[in-house]
């Protein structure tokens, strides 16, 4: 083993893997240490049941950037994605249903069942979010100037983000601001009048979040999550066949082609610090590893207060750190079954559209907040927000021949409950919600082969993800950009010299990306050639 490495990078989930290829390719030696047996993290494929290969945590792809997959050559390590279509398939009590396509002719003749003034105003509602979405798009591909501890250089960047505010028309410009502070709901009032249409659209903008649908600031979410583009369409998600893992697995292979090495069943303890300096990584067995930097793809509470350590920072910038919301409301219930459900509004167990769409059981805007109302005083809610995805209706690699795989991303199960605990009840609180499937889809237990039940605290404990947080810190207008992490620190670096951040919990934030990784890498590059590493 080399006796010092250019780059240790601690975790290896997808950011830390985007970020060690960087690296490498640049001709650093880098070394990745995973405490799982695989890489990925929360984007990972495992065999939960015999037989069953399931996306355990993360379980679809959109926001992934085609210039990453270009640039990694991705495609030659076996990455391939299937666009969902239908997109969102929601079933209503009264037996009516939406569904929405890729074709949007389609789709307006589907919200027409509901709305024709809805059906003529969603063309012109997706060219806005488009604007929208491009716009940000230059966002996310820039690293945010700091607000604090600025330098001539934070100033500039922001003079260009001005300005670029500046060139947009004005009605996207303001529609841009107010997006910041504005509701899911809110936004979406402003252009439709069909619950149902808004209810569909609304799930974007509560998912792994701090809120309801009437929160200020989840308009935001709702853009974050249509930025992304599969097969170079813009707002479609799909899955990766062989699951998630398959993406992190073939990040992995471009990084290993470029010279990484990667370590997995290797648990970093703590990062080595002296006189301010990184020196390396200490791990459990009691091993240290020299390294001239290190990055951290672990969240910063994680990685400042438990591998780092108070003592060796400023009790402000702890205070800060310990500030940051970082407590999850979702919950992953992944399925084995013996066939595929048949839904009341669509009856049938034979392969149909909505079987390969994101399956919403939210009948109205109301269920989702009085969902939330429940979850926010820490009991989780007893009429759940449900996202489901069966994606063996595309992969037929996932599953024996004849059984589908079921994930149930749920929301909201707070992490703080106010009574019990989540060990004691959480296998309860997964047969309530088959329980409600069953109400849309009479049979669908019946189906059921085998269950995994993954609470906040498990996501916490499995993955690391500190408060079972999926996005290593709430996407709130006070946490995102310049502000992410914490303010004075947006741009990976760290007050300890040579340790950086390349997680979700900086600048662009959650969600399967990639683009915290990239840019935590472009920076360590900057410092590296000015020798400030």
């Amino acid at each position: 083993m080399l006796d010092r490495w250019d780059a240790v990078i601690v975790g290896a989930g997808h950011n830390g893997l985007v970020a060690a290829a960087y690296l490498a390719r640049a001709g650093l030696r880098v070394l990745v240490l995973e405490r799982r047996s695989r890489v990925g993290g929360a984007s990972a494929t495992e065999e939960v049941f015999p037989g069953f290969r399931v996306s355990t945590a993360a379980y679809l792809c959109s926001l992934f950037p085609e210039r990453l997959i270009r640039e990694l050559d991705l495609p030659r390590y076996g990455y391939h994605v299937y666009a969902k279509d239908p997109a969102f398939f929601t079933p209503f009590p009264d037996g009516r249903f939406l569904l929405f396509w890729q074709d949007q002719k389609r789709t307006c003749g589907e919200i027409a069942k509901f709305s024709r003034r809805d059906a003529e105003t969603y063309p012109a509602y997706e060219a806005h979010l488009e604007q929208l979405a491009q716009w940000v798009e230059q966002i996310l591909w820039r690293p945010p100037p700091n607000l604090a501890r600025m330098r001539a250089r934070d100033l500039w960047e922001f003079g260009e983000l001005g300005w670029a505010i500046l060139r947009l028309e004005e009605p996207a410009r303001v529609s841009l601001l107010k997006l910041l502070a504005q509701s899911a709901a809110d936004f979406l009032e402003s252009w439709f009048e069909s619950e149902e249409v808004k209810v569909t659209l609304a799930t974007d903008g509560v998912i792994g979040t701090a809120g309801g649908p009437r929160t200020p600031g989840t308009a935001y979410v709702l853009l974050h999550h249509v930025m992304g583009k599969v097969n170079g369409h813009r707002g479609l998600w799909g899955f990766v066949r062989g699951g998630m893992g398959a993406l992190s697995e073939a990040i992995a292979a471009a990084a290993r082609a470029a010279g990484v090495r990667i370590r997995t069943e290797t648990e970093v303890q703590r990062i080595l610090v002296r006189d301010g300096r990184v020196l390396g990584v200490g791990l459990a067995n009691g091993e240290e590893i020299r390294a001239r930097c290190v990055l951290s793809n672990a969240d910063p509470k994680r990685t400042f207060l438990t591998l780092v350590g108070e003592s060796e920072l400023d009790p402000e910038f702890v205070h800060q750190v310990k500030a940051i919301r970082m407590s999850g409301y979702a919950m992953k219930i992944n399925l084995a079954l013996d066939g595929l459900p048949s839904f009341k509004a669509q009856p049938g167990t034979h392969l149909m559209p909505h079987h390969r769409t994101t399956i919403h059981i939210c009948p109205d805007m109301d269920y989702i907040e009085r969902a939330w109302d429940e979850a926010k005083y820490g009991r989780p809610s007893s009429f759940p927000m449900l996202e489901i995805t069966i994606p063996t209706t595309y992969d037929d690699s996932l599953a024996p021949p004849g059984k589908h795989i079921m994930g149930i991303f749920l929301q909201y199960a707070p992490y703080r409950l106010r009574e019990g605990d989540w060990r004691a009840m959480k296998e309860a609180y997964a047969d309530r919600v088959m329980d409600l499937i069953e109400e849309y889809a009479p049979g669908f237990k019946d189906r059921i082969l085998d269950r995994h039940v993954l609470s906040p605290q498990d996501l916490e404990e499995e993955f690391g993800l500190t408060g079972g947080n999926i996005f290593h810190g709430d996407m709130s207008a006070d946490q995102l950009f310049a502000f992410r992490p914490v303010p004075g620190w947006a741009r990976y670096r760290t007050p300890i010299r040579g340790l950086y951040l390349c997680g979700a919990g900086t600048h662009p934030g959650g969600g399967v990306m990639g683009l915290p990784g990239y840019h935590a890498a472009r920076e360590v590059l900057r410092d590296w050639r000015r020798r400030r590493v």
